[in-house]
């Protein structure tokens, strides 16, 4: 994809024009930002959010401080939200998918959806589940459709979903199923089922797994020797068709699903999310959202973040409730290109990840040539400023010359992006709402509070912040004081309150205890600063921290994600040790930037190689500390030294979590010997 979109500025003088034609532009561009309405804001940019008796604060959306339930009256659970989508879409598109690359998207209707969701509960109640809220359905699968409908199978028989990550691995899939005591899991692919059957001695409740894909001979013999009962998704549905019962809706206070955290530190925690948790928080991102851009029948979203993460079921609900279409992408990321093209969105949801990558490759395409970064940067300045007045746009002189195709990469008919997951730098914030012109909206959340705590608002232009407080809750920051951030000075850790708030950890009330207070503020783990408008600031990390011998606290993320703003930097982690004074650091090459500077230099382009070259690795420690000392970060926060790895961090060779972050434990374990060698190295010149 990030190829693909880099060729938006080609090569020589294909996709650029020259002098003269860049200052008509610019003129036309005036003339043009002129007549263009700029949208109208829903709050006061200067003013945020309200601030309460107590300290904290609340949405401008809010009435009198209390929070808002709902979008919708006729939508109070999950089940509702779908029945509302099968009403206002009139029977139109639901779910969406394609099988290769020359291939159009092919629609399920609402109405096809639920007779085979129904179709799907009716089978399962036949083959030994119950339709109770205390019944639980696994969901072992990628996003496709048929995940979908058996979730909404399980709703409708207030059954409660339990998503086994893609990548959580054997180990956390047996605990997961031990943990609730999962009778039945629906798996995408035979791979899938035999993880399941290859462990089945540690998961002693499994009965029975159901696979979407076609059984094998092999699969059919190897579950009857572990004595599971093994069946096709498309067996349950027509003996469902046969037996169709009444679905038994579940109540807003039921539980929806059981959502694992992705692990970062020891066993997955099992975020029980309700029907009211999941709708509240939805309604109020749908109605903030609703401020800039509306949301119809014809809308269409294409799903490729892991349906195992809340921040894709959530969007999916939003969908839902306006009777909007939800297309599918294959599950490979390399391909994820065609399918935006194919499907030519309306909604994009995404992680700075990604958007990060697009920003540096764009940025990488025009080094070396003067004429093609004065015209991006006219360009950029000439939307920005558009932006800034409000206006909205990709009809402008500039969108046809400069950013066209790189809003085809994405289908050419997005209106609005949502970012979230991770922090996303102020530049590269400011270029995707230029670039895309559409509408950008960043939020700030986790899954305990079944996604969103706070999200900017439509009409927002200054980047640097995650917005105000969502109208579903709450927001507070509370002291820190072992890292000096105090709330009588607008910082610290930041606490959430609201209908959104999670009911706890499953089984787990200890966890429980040390996450959500007696007063139900639910304790998030990151630091942030209120800022003079009313919006929060995420500044700081107070989870993965730890002391060095002086002393000092350091949050490992806050500074990878610094270091990654290095040219030269794919990804970064940071290690430190209590008994050591400093920080030691691995970092992996940018695969695109390395080799083209090695070239220059005459080392080698080999990535394996380049990652033995001392003299990268000098140049590479020297820039990610000037980026350091660029964006604040203290002495004790450098790194002393890095090692250098020619491997991605990825879910495949779990070092990623499925949400894109450092799967922190792994990563230690792996590069131990490296870090160690470094410590023993400066222990010795020392």
């Amino acid at each position: 994809m990030l190829k693909k979109t880099m060729d938006c500025f080609g090569h020589g003088g294909g996709a650029m024009v020259g002098a003269a034609t860049a200052l008509t532009a610019a003129a036309a561009t005036y003339y043009l930002a002129t007549r263009a309405e700029p949208m109208v804001t829903s709050v006061d940019l200067q003013n945020q959010s309200l601030i309460m008796k107590d300290g904290s604060r609340c949405s401008h959306f809010m009435k009198d401080g209390k929070q808002m339930e709902v979008l919708y009256e006729d939508v109070k659970t999950t089940y509702d939200c779908f029945q509302r989508g099968l009403r206002v879409s009139n029977n139109g598109p639901c779910l969406g998918a394609r099988t290769g690359p020359s291939k159009e998207y092919e629609w399920l209707s609402y109405q096809q959806v639920y007779d085979r969701a129904i179709a799907f509960g009716s089978g399962l109640l036949d083959v030994g589940l119950r339709a109770s809220n205390d019944e639980f359905v696994g969901f072992y699968s990628m996003n496709r459709i048929e995940y979908v409908v058996a979730e909404q199978a399980s709703i409708m028989f207030s059954m409660v979903s339990v998503p086994l990550y893609d990548t959580l691995g054997t180990t956390a899939c047996s605990f997961i199923i031990n943990q609730i005591g999962i009778t039945h899991v629906v798996c995408d692919k035979a791979e899938k089922a035999n993880t399941l059957l290859v462990s089945v001695e540690k998961t002693p409740s499994l009965k029975c797994i159901i696979l979407i894909e076609e059984l094998t001979a092999d699969l059919v013999e190897q579950a009857a020797a572990a004595n599971i009962d093994i069946k096709e998704f498309s067996a349950i549905e027509k003996l469902g068709q046969t037996k169709l019962q009444e679905p038994k809706p579940p109540l807003p206070k039921d539980l929806a699903t059981v959502c694992y955290t992705s692990g970062t530190t020891g066993d997955p925690k099992g975020v029980m999310l309700s029907h009211q948790n999941l709708i509240s928080n939805m309604s109020a991102v749908a109605y903030t959202a609703l401020k800039g851009v509306t949301v119809t029948p014809q809308d269409v979203h294409l799903s490729y973040l892991p349906m195992a993460h809340v921040f894709e079921r959530g969007m999916q609900i939003v969908s839902f409730m306006h009777g909007a279409q939800v297309g599918f992408s294959r599950g490979d990321v390399k391909l994820l290109t065609e399918d935006l093209q194919a499907l030519k969105p309306t909604i994009f949801i995404t992680v700075p990840r990604l958007l990060n990558r697009i920003y540096d490759k764009i940025l990488l395409s025009v080094q070396g040539s003067k004429l093609k970064s004065t015209l991006l940067n006219l360009a950029l300045y000439a939307k920005t400023s558009e932006i800034k007045r409000g206006v909205v746009r990709r009809d402008s002189i500039w969108d046809q010359l400069v950013f066209k195709k790189v809003q085809q990469t994405v289908g050419g008919r997005v209106k609005i992006i949502i970012t979230g997951s991770a922090p996303l730098g102020s530049k590269v914030l400011d270029f995707v709402r230029a670039s895309f012109g559409c509408l950008v909206l960043e939020g700030y959340g986790q899954t305990e509070a079944a996604a969103g705590i706070t999200f900017n608002v439509p009409g927002e232009t200054e980047a640097g912040h995650v917005g105000c407080p969502l109208p579903c809750n709450l927001v507070k920051v509370v002291d820190v004081p072992e890292m000096d951030y105090f709330a009588a000075d607008g910082k610290g850790e930041i606490c959430a309150k609201g209908d959104n708030v999670f009911v706890g950890y499953y089984k787990n009330p200890e966890k429980t205890a040390e996450t959500m207070d007696a007063d139900g503020w639910l304790h998030t783990g990151d630091i942030g600063e209120w800022l003079p408008n009313g919006a929060l600031r995420i500044i700081d990390r107070k989870k993965n921290i730890f002391k060095l011998a002086q002393g000092e606290y350091v949050a490992a993320e806050k500074i990878e994600n610094v270091y990654m703003r290095s040219e030269y930097v794919a990804q970064a982690f940071v290690e430190g040790d209590s008994l050591k004074p400093y920080l030691m650091g691995v970092i992996v090459p940018d695969i695109e930037v390395v080799p083209a500077w090695a070239a220059k230099e005459g080392l080698p382009t080999n990535m394996e190689e380049l990652c033995s070259c001392q003299e990268l690795k000098d140049v590479i420690l020297q820039d990610i500390t000037n980026v350091g000392k660029s964006m604040g970060l203290k002495s004790f926060e450098q790194v002393k030294d890095i090692h250098l790895h020619p491997e991605p961090f990825s879910m495949d060779n779990n070092l990623l979590t499925p949400t894109f972050k450092n799967k922190r434990p792994n990563l230690r374990k792996f590069f131990k010997s490296e870090i160690t060698q470094l410590y023993e190295k400066h222990e010795t010149t020392s």
